[in-house]
């Protein structure tokens, strides 16, 4: 993170006065506080039917047996509308403390008319007779530093302290029994790996939510560790199909940004702020190089729009179209080839898309909105020749897919088929085991319903050629490595090395030997031809 005192005053001011304030903020702190009290409203509800129940209609040791296990899921909600106020008083402060900095802030015109009177003296400072009023100029800009500068730290206090003063939840999920089959440990829900999870086909501890893989992630087809939403990938990311880089890469906010800390979607770098930037520190839409402040710029340090910018780095003003780069039809678009609004990168189709098409150079890259990462079609989509939304990795049919070759949503493992499966090579829902068909199995190789043990064979489901096959009438066969199916008539044969990583129904997975002579299959979705393709009827490969 960059210090604030490094930051000059316009970028910090602008920042302030263009983002998207405390409302977002204030919206949290609402729905935490409408959270509370259905949890507590469910807690009093709970409580006093499992005790009229018991103490009624229903006597003897199953009731007393039923109060005993009823009795900790009660103290959960209260335990969890307590925390959930909690989160509601602390966003509220959060929302002060931005709101304190922001009047604290000098605003934007009053620095550019300093700006502007420091260039008029600067330029017709003739035999140094206008040294006086620029150095009083200049002192005033620095104060100007100093003032934003001090407004940015009392809002880093204060939003450090209001973070600080919360309560984690995962803490109250591993004091929950056991509830579900399929698990492996104390869950609540089927079919997971670890302890300490709410929901079914996690494997890790204190998720919420299906088939997340990793740690105290909430909602589903995660991979990673504190992730929200769906399909993320990496650690600390909000929203779908968010992509981090590196190891610890992560904390994006918004949908399919491939990169670290950005906030919009479709972005590809790290600090971006907006829509279809590639690069790193800019603010606006479909920006290409490193901290523009506008839309469709291509280079750095520029505020405007396409080929109308004021340099920030020189001082100076050019004056252009509404598009940089070459070939662009639209508004707002930098990079080539472009059709739409705000794209960067090269051949996209749509909006708020970045990314350049490495694997068929020439071709079109993407088709949708908010897609980075190479060849997909839809929303937010951060991988490699995804087909749906919120897709990352490659070659997925669906949506929150963080795994590969998925045909479904909310899969974190691979070439599954179905939902919220953390394992691989699944046919079904809530497997956090591999190669089982059905639900809620955290053993291998099942066909049934909540197994956490190893069956030992090779495939599951029934009429299946290959190895590590789940569902019914697949085939794979013909070279080195043949298998890793899931779904229903699937065939692939042809590669003379890898014949293998079909997922979903009727796709047949044959040679491209414009990709490779050697592999056939990587494919997902409905009644496709070919090897690595996503969707349905090839409609992928129609693309230009």
């Amino acid at each position: 993170m960059v210090s604030f005192a490094m930051l000059p005053p316009e970028v910090i001011s602008l920042q302030m006065s263009l983002g998207a304030g405390s409302a977002p903020m204030l919206e949290a702190a609402t729905a935490w506080g409408g959270l509370s009290e259905e949890l507590s409203a469910a807690a009093d509800s709970f409580g006093s039917l499992t005790s009229n129940l018991a103490g009624h209609a229903w006597q003897g040791q199953a009731a007393k047996a039923m109060l005993a296990a009823a009795g900790p899921y009660a103290g959960f909600l209260r335990a969890a509308a307590t925390r959930a106020i909690t989160a509601s008083s602390q966003a509220k402060a959060v929302a002060s403390a931005f709101e304190a900095a922001k009047a604290a802030t000098i605003h934007p015109l009053e620095i550019a008319a300093n700006r502007n009177a420091f260039l008029q003296l600067v330029r017709s400072n003739w035999f140094g007779l206008n040294a006086p009023a620029i150095a009083a100029a200049e002192g005033i800009y620095e104060q100007f530093w100093a003032t934003d500068v001090a407004a940015m730290f009392g809002y880093h206090a204060g939003a450090s302290s209001a973070a600080a003063a919360l309560n984690p939840f995962e803490q109250l999920l591993m004091s929950l029994p056991n509830l579900g089959v399929g698990n492996t440990a104390a869950n609540v829900g089927s079919g997971n790996k670890g302890t300490g999870n709410l929901g079914n086909g996690n494997n890790g501890n204190t998720n919420v939510g299906g088939g997340n893989i990793g740690n105290s992630n909430g909602g589903s087809g995660n991979r990673g560790n504190g992730n929200i939403g769906f399909g993320n990938l990496r650690n600390g990311n909000i929203g779908l199909g968010n992509t981090g880089v590196g190891l610890n890469g992560g904390l994006n906010v918004g949908m399919g940004n491939l990169g670290n800390s950005n906030f919009g979607f479709g972005n590809q770098g790290n600090n971006n702020t907006g829509g279809g930037n590639t690069g790193n520190g800019n603010m606006g839409a479909a920006n290409t190089g490193n901290n523009n402040t506008g839309f469709g710029l291509t280079g750095n340090n520029l505020i405007g729009v396409g080929n109308t910018f004021y340099n920030s780095a020189t001082g100076q003003f050019t004056f252009g179209g509404l598009n940089s780069g070459v070939n662009n039809i639209g508004i707002g678009n930098s990079g080539a080839g472009n059709i739409g609004f705000f794209n960067s990168g090269q051949g996209n189709i749509g909006f708020f898309n970045s990314g350049v098409n490495a694997l068929q150079p020439g071709h079109l890259n993407a088709l949708g909105i908010g897609n980075s990462g190479t060849g997909n079609v839809g929303f937010g989509n951060s991988g490699v020749g995804n087909t749906g939304f919120g897709n990352t990795s490659s070659f997925n049919t669906g949506f929150g897919n963080s795994g590969a070759e998925n045909t479904g949503f909310g899969n974190s493992g691979n070439v599954n088929t179905g939902f919220d499966n953390a394992g691989s090579d699944n046919t079904g829902a809530g497997n956090s085991g591999n190669v089982n068909t059905g639900f809620f199995n955290s053993g291998n190789t099942n066909t049934t319903v909540g197994a956490t043990t190893n069956s030992g064979a090779v495939n599951s489901g029934y009429g299946n050629t290959g190895n590590g096959v789940s569902g019914f009438f697949n085939s794979a066969t013909g070279g080195v490595l043949h298998g890793d199916m899931s779904g229903f008539f699937n065939s692939v044969s042809g590669g003379t090395l890898s014949n293998a990583r079909i997922s979903g129904i009727g796709n047949v997975g044959v040679l491209n030997t414009a990709l490779s002579t050697t592999t056939a299959g990587v494919d997902s979705g409905f009644f496709n031809m070919g090897t690595g393709v996503s969707g349905l009827f090839n409609l992928s490969r129609l693309l230009p």
